[in-house]
């Protein structure tokens, strides 16, 4: 008779919904395809904070009284419990206030569906210390994921967030991290390497795939012609770096430039764009659907990622599949994916000049499109899927193991 399913009670802010459907979307793309091996049933738990208003005059805060309680996509339900958070003072006490919108539902899917076997939290701070204070009221073991800023940025800026971090890595029986330097970064903050395993994020090869007339894509996106077109893909905030992006681009004056995404950013970057004199050149798409994303990148010469900080980006691997190289900054986990020459090339500093000299070399000796596409094949979802059962099953054997000592 074959053995249950590992019941995984995933704890992840960073989750798609009906109002914000690229939100998180790597974190689903990851669990989809762990749940589709069969090995695991996953129940996912997406705190969001409480807000009564949804009038457009409340604006970001208005999207969070728009997301259902409970929402299925794909194989995977999640519900999504409200906790108080106090914007821009909340960040000390959020995990504890996380925590008590966790333990609530979860005692109710318990009731509803049955006891679980693991807590899974897909993100360091604040999810960790409030999927740590669950799997203790639980009695569970606990694996915590890293993915980017959790590691190379909160902990640096608050000592706080420091100190429960590190308290949750020594209470997790295992450690996912998406890029060898986020393990190298945590343990350098003090964490146990021993219990980290390095998982990368994959790419869907089915989904992402160079386009059989490039011609027709690229008049899609209104390009016409052969000017060499770039694309950047990511929200538009600071971080993302879309500003050193359209000054790079002012340097190459043959070039095109797509930017999709939406954020804050969006007047400033308009603002750019005009003062720039890049208003024939660069264009923002707002925010481009993920089944979309491959004619964008197939239309594309190159993708570009001006990032100051990135885990493991996703949006690297997915250009490429589509057979367009990337340009990206050299920061944390970037020169793992950027890691050939038909894979793309690093910008050795963050500046406009050095990702400028990057772009302006990769287009004068591109590599073709089938070898950076073959590239991207050795990256497919089957080694960080296996991986992540793998971690599973050491969790609950070492939590047993632990129990019985």
């Amino acid at each position: 008779m074959k053995d249950e399913p590992m019941r995984i009670l995933t704890v992840a802010g960073l989750w798609p919904d009906s109002t914000r459907p690229n939100h998180g979307i790597f974190v689903e793309n990851r669990l989809s395809r762990v749940q589709a091996a069969g090995e695991a049933s996953i129940r996912v738990l997406t705190p969001v904070p409480w807000f009564p208003f949804r009038g457009a005059c409340w604006g970001e805060y208005a999207k969070f009284a728009a997301i259902p309680d409970r929402e299925t996509r794909g194989a995977i339900t999640a519900d999504h419990p409200r906790y108080l958070m106090l914007p821009k003072i909340g960040a000390r006490s959020q995990p504890d206030a996380v925590y008590r919108s966790l333990s609530r539902r979860a005692r109710r899917l318990i009731r509803e569906e049955g006891a679980f076997d693991l807590v899974d939290a897909q993100y360091f701070y604040p999810e960790g210390p409030a999927a740590l204070r669950l799997a203790d009221e639980l009695d569970l073991p606990l694996v915590v994921t890293a993915r980017g800023s959790d590691v190379s940025e909160i902990p640096l800026v608050h000592p706080f967030a420091k100190r429960r971090i590190l308290e949750t890595a020594a209470r997790a029986e295992r450690i996912v991290t998406v890029a060898a330097a986020l393990k190298s970064a945590l343990v350098d903050l003090g964490a146990d390497g021993a219990k980290i395993r390095v998982l990368r994020n994959g790419v869907d090869l089915e989904a992402f795939r160079p386009p059989e007339d490039r011609a027709k894509v690229r008049a899609r996106w209104g390009i016409a012609g052969e000017a060499p077109l770039l694309v950047s893909v990511g929200a538009l905030v600071e971080r993302k770096g879309h500003h050193l992006t359209l000054e790079a681009l002012a340097g190459i004056p043959e070039a095109r430039l797509l930017i999709a995404g939406a954020g804050p950013e969006k007047a400033a970057l308009e603002a750019r764009i005009k003062a720039l004199g890049l208003e024939g050149r660069a264009r923002l798409l707002g925010s481009v659907p993920h089944k979309d994303l491959a004619s964008l990148y197939g239309a594309a010469e190159a993708s570009v990622l001006s990032s100051s900080r990135e885990g493991w980006a996703n949006v690297l691997l997915e250009s490429m599949a589509c057979g367009a190289p990337a340009v990206a900054t050299r920061v944390w986990g970037a020169p793992e994916v950027v890691a050939a020459p038909e894979a793309g090339r690093l910008a050795p500093e963050r500046s406009a000049e050095s990702l400028r000299a990057a772009l302006a070399d990769l287009l004068a000796a591109p590599p073709s499109r089938a070898a950076t596409r073959a590239y991207a094949e050795r990256f497919s979802w089957e080694e960080t899927v296996s991986g992540t059962l793998a971690v599973f099953r050491e969790a609950i054997a070492a939590r047993a193991a632990f129990k019985a000592a």
